[in-house]
């Protein structure tokens, strides 16, 4: 979440600081223009007035129009900016240089044509870092009322696009320096905003792990998570205490039922005594109460898994499973099926009993459902992190969809309601494993069969 959170955010930051910054910019740009600009029209306005002095002589130069050509030369060798006065018919008055001069188009005839009109030239264009314009001021010279020459300013831009970029730069550097920071706060932020949420997505995986215990610490971050915390906490707490009472009550039913059940079969037993020998009704009886009581059985052991807690330590995986395959094969033989086992020696975390319970609860399995003739193999292996126990048999097998449900409390493929047991056992298995951090799976087994993985860690699981 944090990294589709924090981009947006930085996105979302980005654009503000640009939606500051770019007006910013532009208005520094402006600003110094306009500082320019003003120079150049009270420039302008100083020569205007030496001007209207200079008497039109048109080729005769006077007295006053030496010294207004000697102002123009010299204000063009310090500021190196073209300045001329000109006569409504164009001919020069006085310029600097000598040989410049008003041209027939562009910007600085319409400027003149402007001027001419007894109005100040408009506002220059707005001159960027990267343009090497010219900034072209004029102003009319009246004399008596009318228009009698024009002031003409243009302007070199190169001192004004260097302030210009030089406030560019400061902008970008504070632009940068606001967003480091904006960065640095978006991080604080969501993490502050997401640690709450990574606790709650902890807590919930170690909850669906069994770990029902898991609380949320309601602490930090915004109120709305804090009291989806708690929230959370009082959902778990009535959460456990429902499976608490359904487990309670699985085991005291379990318990409860089986001296009436065995009560019950006893009676049968003596009732079968008097009854003439091989009696169907009494054995159907008989069997369909040993069912029941190894329902209650497999019922109480269920809930006792549940309720029990592992007691993991290092075990010698390769030796336990060889000792349940030792265990198992005079059964095996009996129904006429191979049990063979290459349990070589490795260490996991494990609780051997509970271990040993869900091997003989799958290897059980196995060779209830592998006809005669044919091989149960049990392997052991590991890698890195995991120590592996596969189960393969060479039975009739399951579907894809079977395979989906297999380990589902008392469910049992239609194929095989006919083989004894409670649907139960591999359920068992499961619990039995999770409360020390294994797990088991379940997939085909070529050409026709049933493998069993059963997964220990090598490393001692997280609480």
């Amino acid at each position: 979440m944090r990294t589709r959170l924090l981009p947006l955010l930085i996105v979302l930051m980005a654009a503000v600081l640009l939606a500051l910054g770019v007006p910013l910019a532009v208005s520094v740009a402006a600003a110094q223009q306009q500082k320019v600009v003003v120079d150049r029209i009270d420039d302008t306005a100083y020569f205007a007035a030496l001007a209207q002095f200079v008497t039109d002589t048109r080729g005769t130069a006077n007295e006053r129009q030496n010294a207004l050509n000697s102002q123009l030369a010299s204000y063009h060798k310090v500021y190196d900016i073209r300045a001329g006065v000109f006569y409504y018919d164009g001919s020069p008055m006085a310029q600097a240089p000598r040989n410049w001069s008003v041209p027939r188009s562009g910007e600085l005839r319409d400027a003149f044509q402007e001027a001419l009109l007894s109005r100040r030239s408009p506002d220059p264009q707005q001159v960027w870092p990267w343009q090497r314009n010219r900034l072209v001021v004029a102003s009319p010279v009246i004399r008596d009322g009318d228009v009698v020459a024009v002031v003409i300013l243009e302007s070199p831009t190169g001192q004004m696009r260097s302030r210009t970029l030089h406030g560019w730069l400061v902008i970008g550097a504070g632009e940068i320096a606001a967003m480091l920071l904006a960065v640095g706060a978006a991080l604080r932020l969501t993490g502050w905003v997401l640690r709450p949420v990574r606790v709650l997505d902890a807590t919930t995986h170690a909850i669906a792990s069994g770990a029902l215990k898991s609380r949320v610490a309601a602490a930090g971050g915004p109120p709305e998570l804090r009291r989806l915390a708690r929230a959370f906490n009082e959902m778990a707490d009535n959460v456990e205490d429902v499976l608490e009472q359904q487990r309670a009550f699985v085991a005291d039913a379990s318990h409860q039922l089986r001296n009436p059940l065995a009560a019950l079969l006893l009676r049968i037993e003596l009732l079968a005594f008097e009854l003439p020998e091989g009696n169907q009704e009494i054995a159907s009886v008989q069997a369909e109460g040993k069912r029941l009581a190894q329902v209650l059985d497999d019922l109480l052991d269920l809930a006792l898994a549940e309720h029990t807690e592992a007691d993991l330590r290092i075990t010698d995986i390769g030796t336990l499973t060889d000792e349940r395959v030792a265990a198992w094969t005079p059964t095996a033989e009996a129904k006429g099926v191979r049990l063979v086992g290459n349990c070589p020696p490795t260490t996991a975390w494990a609780d051997p009993v509970t271990l040993s319970s869900a091997l003989d609860a799958v290897i059980d399995n196995a060779v209830k459902f592998t006809p005669k003739d044919e091989t149960v193999e049990v392997t052991v292996a590991s890698d890195g992190e995991h120590c592996t126990i596969v189960v393969s048999d060479n039975g009739p097998g399951l579907t894809d969809e079977e395979l989906s449900r297999v380990g589902d409390r008392f469910w049992r493929s239609g194929r095989h309601q006919n083989v004894k047991g409670s649907g139960l056992g591999l359920s068992i298995s499961r619990t039995l494993l999770a409360a020390g951090g294994g797990s088991i799976s379940y997939g085909h087994h070529d050409p026709h069969g049933l493998t069993v993985t059963v997964t220990v860690p090598r490393s001692r699981p997280a609480g």
